[in-house]
């Protein structure tokens, strides 16, 4: 390799170790006893036997990938059928899968970029968010979190023909709620679009359906979201009109240029997203499970909306070393530090799963309140 490109590697390497934010991969075996409090399997499918027979039948049947993009042979019957059943379920005309919910942001917002285009992201929204306004050749600035007032204002002064507002339903680091009502009726007044990343509100509010239909906006306002959280698949849509899918089909880069979602995680996808249909008690045991959490932490937390509750711990090296004490002891959480925390406070993050048991949220809770009063 370039010697000077090693310098450079080495010196970013000692400035994330000053700063605190080494990241490192855990990897986890099948048979850990580990208590997971940081994974995204909101509703427990990932291993519901059932969404694992559909994906094994999908793989018997179309094979492990695509093959193809999109646009070229890489769209089946199990896609189709997919984005039509996401579409119905979450109140829209249609629906186009992205191989990520990533990417899936990333071909949204670029496609509808461009100049003339203005694009205001709140400034806790997903670093795919953050990178497509970055990529849209537009006029790209924040607003201040969940704050209505600046969207106006910046609305209300624009030059450029067409603006998007971006923002998420259910925040991914906080576990807060956007005022979607409030940003849509900024919107319709100013003549913006709405995009709201229903990452963290699909198949865990609403019903499942998500925030935006559960406030009856699915019909002005633009959704992308993922399939690898509460559907516990792969995979990314975007929800919106039948125009938009058709500009997306033809404009989106990352849907254009990319192997198309492998059929299996479609299948798998489909069977989650059915059962979660069918057995609504799986929602509600999400928010039953944080609210159990929220009750046995000791310590004040603001419950989170969904499946998030974020603790603030302060520096990113008190974040890790908590964390690390968590694993040691059986519970894994999330470690969230700069640059994954938008205001700079490091948080532990646990996530309600509707399958932890009671004594594991208790037991996990009282782990968290051991170690954080030994550091005070």
């Amino acid at each position: 390799m370039s010697r000077s490109v090693d310098a450079w590697l080495d010196q970013q390497a000692a400035v994330r170790a000053k700063r605190g934010v080494v990241r490192r991969l855990s990897v986890r075996s099948a048979d850990s006893t580990i208590v997971d409090l940081a994974g995204n399997d909101y509703l427990g499918l990932a291993t519901d036997q059932r969404v694992i027979a559909a994906a094994a039948r999908a793989l018997e049947v179309w094979g492990a990938g695509a093959t193809a993009s999109r646009v070229v042979a890489g769209t089946t019957v199990l896609h189709a059928e997919l984005e039509v059943y996401l579409a119905q379920l979450m109140g829209h005309e249609s629906a186009l899968l992205f191989s990520s919910g990533y990417l899936a942001n990333l071909g949204l917002i670029t496609a509808l970029g461009g100049p003339g285009t203005l694009i205001l992201t709140d400034e806790h929204v997903h670093a795919s968010m953050v990178d497509a306004a970055r990529l849209a050749r537009a006029n790209a600035t924040t607003f201040a979190h969940n704050s209505v007032d600046d969207v106006a204002t910046a609305l209300a002064h624009r030059k450029e023909p067409r603006a998007l507002v971006v923002t998420e339903s259910v925040f991914s680091v906080l576990g807060d709620a956007a005022p979607l009502a409030e940003l849509a009726a900024v919107c319709a007044k100013h003549d913006a679009l709405l995009i709201v990343d229903e990452a963290h509100g699909l198949g865990v509010t609403g019903g499942g359906a998500g925030s935006v239909a559960a406030a009856g906006l699915a019909e002005q306002v633009v959704v992308t979201a993922t399939l690898s959280k509460a559907l516990g698949s792969q995979g990314g849509v975007v929800l919106g009109s039948r125009c938009l899918r058709e500009h997306l089909i033809n404009r989106a880069r990352s849907f254009i240029f990319d192997t198309g979602l492998a059929p299996v995680n479609a299948a798998s996808a489909l069977a989650a997203a059915k059962i979660m249909h069918a057995e609504p008690e799986r929602v509600a045991r999400i928010h039953s499970r944080a609210a159990h959490m929220v009750a046995h932490l000791p310590l004040s937390v603001t419950r989170g909306v969904g499946a998030v509750q974020s603790i603030a711990v302060g520096t990113a090296e008190d974040a890790l070393e908590y964390s690390l004490q968590l694993l040691d002891a059986g519970f894994r959480v999330g470690c969230f530090r700069p640059p994954s925390v938008p205001d700079g406070v490091s948080r532990l993050r646990l996530t309600a799963r509707t399958t932890l048991t009671d004594h594991e949220v208790a037991a996990a809770c009282a782990a968290v309140g051991q170690v954080l009063r030994r550091a005070q």
